[in-house]
């Protein structure tokens, strides 16, 4: 009850868990997110990144039809996926960088380069999530 309270304005609309992949038993946890949320949107977080950029990957529960004529089966699908920023914290960051970009030297320098990389990243990866997220909210295409 107090959940409903505190987040009443919020709605599920998926899950996550760190990866670096998919697990057998995902399938399984996205049919008891589909009670808070039909069209579950699942994030992978990679914890230990090789690369540079934001370490997710989104995916959408999909009914694989099989021509052999057994029984279809879930799975999922990778969709596109980006993360952004409320303009609030984006000007919060842009004052960040501007007011310690003069003093930064040496590998702090690097440190706040390979930040603002990431946010980049995230920012693009955002983007996908919530264009996607519009799409499921607005319902099938017709």
């Amino acid at each position: 009850a107090m959940f409903k309270k505190v987040n009443a304005k919020e709605k599920i609309v998926g899950w996550y868990h760190t990866g670096p992949k998919l697990h057998s038993n995902d399938i399984k946890i996205n049919e008891i997110i589909k009670g808070y949320c039909s069209d579950s949107v699942l994030v992978i977080i990679d914890a230990k990144p090789k690369d540079l950029g934001l370490p997710t990957d989104a995916y959408i529960a999909v009914e694989e039809v099989h021509d052999d004529g057994t029984p279809t089966t879930r799975t999922f699908d990778h969709v596109m996926s980006e993360i952004g920023a409320e303009e609030a914290e984006e000007v919060g960051v842009e004052h960040l960088l501007r007011d310690i970009k003069d003093t930064t030297v040496g590998t702090l320098s690097q440190h706040l380069s390979t930040q603002v990389a990431a946010l980049k990243s995230l920012q693009s990866k955002l983007y996908d999530i919530h264009q996607y997220l519009e799409q499921v909210t607005e319902g099938p295409s017709r």
